[in-house]
């Protein structure tokens, strides 16, 4: 029996493998289940590459703007 666990937020503890800046995106790579962290910028850059190989992707660039936003009213 598998089950399902629902990917945690990622927080500002979490940092990009490839700049350390805050990571937004998380990917657990279907051959080993390792775990890679990116800001938004590397995930994009990354990406194409990335999301045949990946069994789950987090995408939390959505809180970029929504911070955005929050400061702006």
């Amino acid at each position: 029996m598998t089950t399902a666990v629902a990917p945690r937020e990622l927080t500002a503890m979490d940092r990009c493998d490839r700049c350390g800046a805050q990571a937004y995106v998380r990917v657990v790579l279907a051959s080993s289940g390792g775990e890679l962290l990116f800001c938004g910028h590397h995930a994009r850059q990354h990406e194409p590459q990335l999301r045949s190989k990946a069994s789950e992707w987090q995408d939390e660039t959505g809180r970029l703007t929504e911070k955005a936003g929050a400061s702006a009213s």
